[in-house]
């Protein structure tokens, strides 16, 4: 399955994603943010089990098996560009914007802003084809906790 969704991913003219295969690279790129600055903490897998379960109804058992899987295609994944096209072609600018408002709550999970976090995000953002003012907005909602 990762190994089909990498080819997927991968291929020269990718193919937008059935609804699984999104959620399975969303997902990894939660988990790529939270690895980015070398410290992937408890309370950040806790962050992401709690958006996956939030984001797709899932229980806690479901969402940590999403997490789990998500781990590995990000460990095999050559880059974020390749998650992040696939999730623009798969999901409409609105919930575009709900992933950039997600990644920052992973970002942002051990209270602590990191230039490495920012720089990913930002590039994140660009290749979602979401506009930094929502963006901005989208970190400030977190910082504000809503």
């Amino acid at each position: 399955m990762i190994a089909d969704i990498l080819r997927r991913l991968t291929a020269p003219a990718p193919e937008p994603l059935n609804p699984e295969d999104a959620r399975r690279a969303l997902a990894a790129l939660l988990v790529r943010v939270a690895r980015t600055d070398g410290d992937y903490s408890p309370g950040e897998i806790r962050r992401i089990d709690r958006i996956l379960a939030t984001r797709y109804g899932l229980g806690e058992d479901a969402a940590q098996s999403l997490r789990a899987e998500a781990e590995t295609l990000e460990a095999s994944a050559p880059d974020t560009v390749r998650f992040t096209r696939a999730i623009k072609d798969a999901v409409p600018y609105e919930e575009r914007i709900g992933v950039i408002e997600s990644l920052w709550q992973v970002a942002l999970a051990d209270g602590q802003r990191d230039e490495s976090e920012d720089a990913i995000l930002r590039m994140a953002s660009n290749f979602l084809g979401v506009s930094d003012m929502d963006s901005a907005l989208a970190r400030k909602r977190v910082d504000e906790g809503g």
